[in-house]
């Protein structure tokens, strides 16, 4: 795979590509194999949701090529990876789907490349990509996600002869300029003496170190950055700097493949006293364990933060983004509950650990994710030892040799304490401190929002549901299956509900709502619309709705229903139906072939609208073939935006003839599994299903 992904890189003229491979027990993309950037680089990426809403997560969702020509296209498609990738760069990003499907291939170019690509680019990416997957092919059970990414050199010319090499050498010592060569890492792999004397500093403190950590007056993010975008996007690069105390040096990074060359010399037009000049080029994201990097990193994981809703939400970015990104490999988020730690998430521990630490007392000395939730001081442990000095019983919980307890506080309020852990010792510098205490704040506010999402929905949903039936009665000659879907956002509750009524051995009455609104006012409605139903279920149906919608006129509500009430007539095999307003159901007859045709109900008005106490509803009958099957549903079901409701009712229609003599409870699946993913409902979704056996 290393040979085949370089050879793609070198053939297709890009700067680096990347290989992502699907995780065996989670819906998340893990980097594999790198080539032609750093680690450093692109370790905010090691692992990538499969539900994120990014490019790389789109190709194998959609298993097909994405392009981003310009880092507009990105802001613009891609809001949330933007945030954390702001250079200019074109990228392409191919699904790995041979025998079974891999993952994805990245790769990258610099922003020279059209905006486009021409099809014979195109080509050329996607016959790479299949190479690629034919070497996947090959042994399709051994390629599984590594533990750690691996870097793939990319192939140069063999190297010159030795005596070539030494007349370089003397070329480089004998230029006038300071000369430096830095491998993409940032570390100084050669200079010469004039660099050495311009940065005052000896070679041997030099060599091998990071310019901004071996000389102080480098150390500003702002000329740490120049390095990074001179990385990402292989474009020269020019700053100026000042070495105190009056002296102005002007470097030139001309970056490739392998490495950056740094050409360091006098500024003569600058004066003592003169500020900088202004940093002209954006910020490149990196690794948190330098100044830049830190800023753009909690740029990324604040804007992936941002789109969480749920708790779920939360740790699933914390686990997917946040501990790749910061190196670790376990994670536990605890909330104070009653006195008691209450482990809301985790990732990376065995059960049974969870279940020893889930609903310890807030002063327990197993663990400091008491004391630290409790006065809000983060605690950083780097080694077993350090931990069994301040508490003795933490060290045995877990096989963890290094943990950050960060306070999850928000406005003075004790939110959780969220614990990254490491497999090895693991020294937290200050900086290191800082930028995770950082983190907990973004965390803090995340979490906040989500328990305060949950704790309404929880609520909201178990009212709802104490108002929809529990389950329904048996009738003789009759299969029933229904389904209650909530909407997929929003913390407010709808009115949509069912039922079936038993009204004698042959005979029942099937109904189905929806209450205008998504609030408490709405499912309180409801369950008084039920009631009434169930108070007048026997008469005509056109009686059933008006004595309801009496009952609506005395409660003076300014909500209106839809519903439709159906009589059904097992020995007279009849369907007798009234609606107010509510989407026609939908009858598939047996013989001579199966087909669904919609029912055309004459409706009457919504529930509640009209003040006329003698509104009438009329009343359709229609045969009830033996074996017949009658759908009744909510329009969540089948409104789509930019779709005409009749034409969605009509697919839905085809559908069902399309399903077959399934089990009504898997045809009640089967429709709801159809109709939910062609498009992301804001609406509930009731469905009651009704076999005549």
């Amino acid at each position: 795979m290393d040979e085949a992904l370089g050879a793609t890189v070198r053939r297709t003229g890009a700067l680096a590509g990347g290989v992502y491979l699907l995780a065996a027990q989670e819906p998340v993309l893990g980097l594999a194999a790198v080539c032609g950037m750093p680690m450093t680089t692109v370790a905010p990426w090691r692992r990538v949701a499969v539900s994120a809403a990014g490019p790389l997560s789109e190709a194998v969702r959609q298993d097909h090529l994405v392009w981003v020509g310009r880092q507009e296209d990105m802001a613009r498609l891609y809001p949330n990876a933007a945030a954390g990738m702001p250079y200019q760069f074109a990228a392409a990003f191919v699904p790995l789907h041979g025998v079974r499907r891999y993952g994805v291939m990245a790769l990258v170019w610099s922003k020279s490349h059209p905006p486009s690509l021409t099809p014979r680019e195109r080509g050329h990416i996607q016959s790479s990509a299949r190479r690629l997957t034919q070497v996947l092919d090959r042994a399709p059970a051994s390629w599984a996600l590594p533990d750690q990414p691996r870097t793939v050199p990319l192939r140069r010319p063999d190297i010159a002869p030795a005596q070539a090499q030494l007349a370089a050498v003397d070329l480089v010592q004998r230029l006038p300029v300071g000369a430096l060569s830095l491998d993409l890492e940032g570390r100084v792999t050669y200079l010469n003496d004039a660099a050495a004397q311009l940065l005052g500093r000896r070679p041997d403190r030099l060599l091998g170190n990071l310019p901004w950590q071996a000389v102080p007056w480098l150390d500003d993010p702002v000329h740490e950055e120049h390095y990074r975008a001179a990385v990402f996007s292989r474009e020269p690069v020019a700053f100026t700097a000042l070495r105190p105390p009056d002296r102005w040096l002007d470097f030139r990074l001309y970056p490739d493949e392998s490495g950056i060359s740094v050409l360091v010399s006098p500024n003569h037009d600058r004066h003592p006293g003169d500020a900088p000049a202004p940093p002209r080029i954006s910020s490149p994201l990196t690794t948190p364990k330098s100044g830049t990097g830190r800023i753009h990193q909690l740029i990324h994981l604040s804007a992936a933060l941002s789109q969480t809703v749920t708790v779920t939400d939360v740790i699933n970015v914390v686990a997917d983004q946040i501990l790749p990104a910061f190196g670790a490999q376990g994670l536990v988020v605890s909330a104070a509950d009653a006195g008691r730690l209450k482990i809301t998430g985790h990732r990376g521990y065995d059960p049974r650990t969870i279940a020893r630490l889930d609903g310890l007392p807030l002063d327990t000395d197993i663990t400091p994710a008491g004391p630290v939730l409790r006065n809000g001081v983060p605690a950083f442990f780097a080694d077993p030892e350090e931990m069994a000095r301040a508490y003795p019983r933490a060290s045995t919980v877990s096989d963890k040799q290094a943990w950050a307890f960060l306070p999850l506080v928000v406005s003075d309020r004790r939110v959780g304490c969220c614990i990254l852990s490491y497999d090895q010792p693991h020294p937290f510098s200050a900086g290191d401190r800082a930028v995770l205490v950082s983190l907990g704040g973004l965390i803090a506010q995340a979490m906040d929002r989500a328990l305060l999402y949950d704790a309404k929905h929880d609520l909201a949903h178990g009212l709802q549901q104490a108002l929809l039936p529990t389950t329904l009665p048996r009738v003789p000659g009759l299969a029933v299956a229904a389904r209650y879907l909530p909407s997929a956002h929003g913390m407010d509750i709808g009115g949509d509900f069912y039922d079936l009524i038993r009204l004698s051995d042959t005979a029942a009455a099937a109904v189905i709502g929806d209450v205008q609104g998504h609030n408490i006012n709405a499912a309180a409605l409801m369950g008084q619309v039920r009631t009434a139903v169930h108070a007048t279920a026997g008469a005509g149906p056109g009686e059933v709705l008006a004595r309801t919608d009496r009952v609506l006129a005395d409660l003076e509500t300014d909500l209106f229903v839809s519903c439709l009430y159906v009589h059904i007539d097992l020995a007279g095999r009849r369907l007798h139906l009234a609606s107010a307003g509510h989407p026609p159901p939908l009858l598939r007859v047996p013989a001579p072939a199966p087909q669904t045709h919609v029912l055309e109900v004459e409706p009457g008005p919504l529930l509640g609208i009209d003040a006329n106490p003698g509104t009438h509803y009329p009343v359709t009958s229609s045969p009830l073939p033996a074996g017949s099957l009658l759908a009744l549903y909510t329009d969540g079901l089948v409104e789509t935006p930019d779709t005409d409701i009749t034409d969605s009712i009509t697919a839905l229609a085809r559908h069902l003839t399309s399903a077959g003599d399934q089990p009504i409870s898997e045809l009640a699946d089967n429709v709801v599994h159809y109709a939910v993913p062609r498009h992301t409902y804001t609406d509930d979704i009731a469905l009651l299903l009704l076999r005549s056996l």
